[in-house]
């Protein structure tokens, strides 16, 4: 609705303009609503339960399978991810189900060259710890960084600017350091199904408010966001298997699709994606806004990449607004094959050596 995307996009701004001025008293709750969400929220904590232990780690090289062998050996690309326990990959089982395998599965195929992870995300993350997440992660030197953050910041009613600020200064600190950055920005809390209303109605209000700013702050400092939005479209509404024992956290099924959404982007930001040709044209998709209203349009959109406008003159005031193909990679590879396990399974690789095959931790 354009009067909806209006008044998030006002609010968004004035969120991200609170977050770079330092300017206080914009919290995510209103005081009247406090009492009423405490209890709500309790209630729904109680319905949702906790999942016991810890991600499964992950970290190490994949893709080695993939290398270009006629050609001088590469070093591997490094992608660090960070944030909370979405990016941790809380919910699934194995090292190889996690967000962070399945994308250095997923970008090792396409840019063919192994890829280094370093996940530095942690369960029960903020935008808060998002600094002592890159001190951990920096030494590594990332090429490429992908951040999920921001439900704990909803949940934990961390204040909206203070959350913002927080996370441009960290895509601001990774692009200093020659970094490229890609933001799953707050998923859209109003999907969980213990929430009830009213939480639920506020639960998505102000998760969408959220997103909306950290597009704006990103964008700004010089990265490019995905929408997250209702994690990550109406399969998640429908489709229970999507999500872990608590129905909350997404299953393994789920993070697939989530990786699928976030992968295209990753590649488009290190130049690897074969639309980033540059046509002569307009593409079909993509529109180009002022931050604030694409901000606020890729808010209600899951799946949808903001970035700064790449042109002559053009400033990050001004974002391009695109979908991407979430059905597959560059060639016929589609995400759940990368990774053993997944439904299509593994293809096979050289030598009898899986695809996915990496020097890190063992899958249980």
């Amino acid at each position: 609705m354009p009067g909806a995307q209006v008044s998030r996009a006002r609010v968004a701004r004035r969120i991200a303009t609170a977050a770079a001025y330092g300017g206080g008293g914009l919290g995510l709750l209103g005081v009247g609503l406090v009492g009423l969400l405490v209890t709500e929220g309790r209630l729904a904590i109680q319905a949702i339960g906790i999942l016991e232990g810890d991600p499964p780690k992950a970290d190490g090289v994949y893709g080695e399978a993939f290398a270009d062998t006629a050609g001088e050996p590469q070093p591997p690309l490094v992608l660090a991810v960070f944030g909370d326990s979405t990016g941790a990959g809380l919910g699934v089982l194995r090292s190889r189900e996690t967000p962070g395998a399945l994308l250095a599965a997923g970008l090792a195929s396409v840019a063919e060259r192994p890829v280094r992870l370093v996940n530095a995300a942690r369960s029960g993350g903020r935008s808060a710890d998002l600094s002592g997440q890159l001190e951990q992660a920096l030494p590594h030197h990332p090429d490429i960084a992908v951040i999920m953050i921001g439900a704990n910041d909803v949940t934990r009613h961390s204040p909206a600017q203070l959350a913002v600020r927080q996370l441009g200064e960290a895509v601001a600190a990774l692009r200093a350091n020659g970094c490229e950055v890609v933001v799953g920005t707050c998923p859209d809390l109003g999907t969980i199904k213990p929430v009830r209303p009213p939480l639920r109605w506020v639960a998505r209000r102000l998760s969408r408010q959220l997103a909306a700013a950290q597009t704006i702050a990103v964008v700004e400092a010089g990265g490019r966001t995905v929408s997250l939005g209702s994690l990550l479209g109406p399969e998640f509404a429908a489709r229970p298997e999507m999500f872990a024992a608590d129905r909350y956290h997404p299953s393994a099924q789920g993070y697939a699709t989530a990786a699928m959404a976030i992968l295209p982007s990753v590649c488009a930001a290190l130049g690897l994606w074969p639309d980033e040709e540059h046509p002569a044209g307009p593409v079909r998709g993509e529109t180009v806004l002022p931050v604030a209203m694409a901000a606020a349009a890729a808010a209600g959109r899951a799946g949808t990449e903001v970035a700064a406008v790449e042109a002559e003159g053009a400033t990050r005031r001004w974002a391009l607004l695109r979908n991407r193909l979430r059905g597959g990679l560059p060639g016929g590879w589609a995400v759940g094959t990368l990774v053993t396990g997944l439904p299509g399974g593994p293809p096979a690789a050289p030598g009898g050596t899986s695809a996915s095959s990496h020097a890190g931790a063992g899958d249980a």
